[in-house]
């Protein structure tokens, strides 16, 4: 199923651990339109301006995956509303960082987090929109003690 032109719904709910662990990880109704909203305003936007498949490392988490993983009981993961893209296994020639300025500069969304890596790339970038109030919230992941920061940018 086709979530926009370059994104398809396999692409947004592959989860090696949902598969391993037999988790459903089928979005819902309400879901899948947040994700269309998501791709329309945020993906297909980095897809053209870079010209290159861009590579999505997580996208839609089920609640039931979402507790298995110990992420955020109020991640956008579990609404539809959230991409982590990771280009370091791509061409070579879009890196993190031009994706996180791209989206910074160029394009409208909730939350976009430069997520660890080095002053110069992180290791991938988390991206959120919402259909209203977006904050323009712009972070950075750190682990500190263990645990991970987010320090406004």
């Amino acid at each position: 199923m086709k979530i926009s032109p370059h994104l398809n719904l396999a692409e947004i709910t592959r989860s090696d651990t949902a598969k391993r662990h037999g988790i459903d990880n089928t979005p819902t109704a309400e879901h899948l339109e947040n994700f269309k909203l998501l791709a329309d305003k945020v993906f297909e936007p980095i897809r053209e301006h870079f010209g290159v498949p861009i590579f999505i490392s997580s996208g839609y988490r089920s609640k039931a995956l979402n507790a298995f993983i110990k992420g955020s009981a109020s991640s956008q993961h579990c609404k539809g509303q959230a991409i982590d893209i990771d280009m370091d296994g791509g061409n070579g020639e879009v890196t993190n960082r031009m994706v996180f300025d791209f989206i910074k500069n160029k394009l409208d969304f909730d939350q976009l987090i430069w997520e660890f890596g080095t002053d110069f790339n992180p290791d991938w970038v988390h991206v959120s929109f919402v259909k209203s109030g977006n904050r323009k919230q712009k972070l950075k992941a750190v682990r500190s003690g263990g645990k991970t920061t987010y320090l406004p940018i």
